[in-house]
């Protein structure tokens, strides 16, 4: 198999939870050298965070922590001390990118701020991924997802106009944001050229989880006015409809060939001229909703989705975890892929999202032990097996 399309990058990473950790995964997925640097005894704090393999917390059995850390080397050291400072720097002599996401001001309080790392490496891109970013008068503000998807102005616009906001599950704000990070990153190492210097790459999660909101946006720039959540309509048009095994979620949206619709449904009440449009649809709804979901009903989910898309519409299942991991489509285009952890056992993680035809995103490592590394990369840098037991008695590593 082809090198990975990144193999001559190297990476320190600071990073920690998801964010940072999951746009330093994208880049050592394809091929990327990523080392990273955690403290000394405690490790990343996702190490802490579930789910955990057979409910045992343990800081090696973090799901969260397997996942966005895989392909990774891992070593430890504290730069709280003048020494892991100077080790620190050691390392950023030979690295292309190094990604962090402390809060700002921790890395100048660090002393390893941008402007004074670019003079020991002129060539470095840093990464840096905070809630609102390095400058602006919210830089020093505490957040949380739900506080950056707020702000962001994604929650204003979910859910139904006659309750609260509502917010998407898990942590969307973070991938997406380090999805962007991975992707800025990369254009600031192509921008650099051969010769080039690097960069500092500022990323706001804020930002992100607003980039997201671009029609809204539009709208309001070209007309002043405010997209709100959409109006409840009744049952049939909340997105998802109930078969006999789960649920459904159809679009009627745009063109649909409605009287085609009403013999793929066998209801030839549907094909009446009040249900010719989606206004009129709108319009009849629970007369719409007492004809169609009884007939819904009938199917299992995955029948109806097979036969509706055989006829061209544009249905799809609302598929549980069990039925994502085992999803055809999926598993055709290899997206899981299966790792030995020493400690974890044989695990499935979610692969790559994209595929390079010549140059593959590869499972090249499971997530590093707490220090795993230390021997390999340290020794890189001329320190003996006595000097490390020494800088590990000193809580430098």
């Amino acid at each position: 198999m082809a090198d990975g399309a990144l193999s001559h990058i190297k990476v320190l990473d600071l990073t920690h939870y998801i964010a940072g950790p999951y746009c330093t995964r994208l880049l050592a997925d394809y091929g990327a050298e990523v080392i990273k640097v955690e403290k000394p005894g405690e490790g990343d704090g996702a190490r802490r965070c579930g789910p955990f393999l057979h409910d045992e917390p343990h800081p090696e059995k973090s799901g969260l922590f397997l996942y966005l850390n895989s392909n990774k080397r891992g070593i430890t050291l504290n730069l709280k001390t003048e020494t892991g400072r100077r080790i620190f720097k050691e390392l950023l002599r030979e690295a292309d990118v190094l990604v962090e996401n402390f809060r700002p001001g921790v890395m100048a309080s660090l002393g390893l701020e941008y402007e004074d790392l670019h003079r020991i490496n002129p060539k470095l891109v840093m990464t840096s991924i905070s809630n609102f970013g390095q400058s602006g008068p919210y830089r020093d503000y505490k957040a949380s997802e739900i506080v950056l998807y707020a702000l962001g102005g994604m929650m204003y616009i979910m859910g139904n106009y006659d309750r609260e906001p509502l917010k998407h599950g898990l942590s969307q704000g973070q991938y997406l944001a380090a999805a962007t990070a991975a992707a800025a990153t990369m254009s600031a190492i192509y921008a650099q050229g051969e010769d080039g210097p690097g960069q500092h790459v500022d990323v706001s999660i804020m930002e992100a989880v607003t980039e997201g909101i671009f029609w809204p946006a539009v709208a309001y720039s070209y007309s002043g006015g405010v997209p709100r959540r959409r109006p409840k309509v009744g049952s049939v048009f909340d997105a998802c409809m109930p078969t006999k095994d789960g649920y459904v979620a159809p679009v009627f949206y745009g063109y649909v060939d409605w009287d085609a619709f009403s013999r793929f449904m066998d209801c030839p009440e549907l094909a009446d001229p009040k249900f010719a449009s989606h206004a009129d649809r709108v319009m009849h709804s629970e007369e719409f909703a007492a004809l169609l979901l009884p007939k819904i009903r009938e199917w299992s989910k995955d029948e109806l989705f097979h036969a509706a898309q055989d006829w061209r519409f544009a249905f799809g299942i609302v598929n549980t975890t069990e039925d994502v991991v085992h999803s055809p489509q999926l598993r055709e285009r290899g997206f899981f892929v299966e790792m030995d952890h020493p400690v974890a056992g044989r695990l499935t993680y979610p692969g790559a999202p994209f595929k390079l035809s010549e140059s593959p995103a590869q499972a090249r490592r499971p997530a590093p032990l707490l220090g795993q590394h230390n021997e390999e990369v340290y020794g890189r840098l001329g320190y003996t097996g006595g000097d490390l037991v020494k800088l590990r008695e000193g809580g430098i590593i």
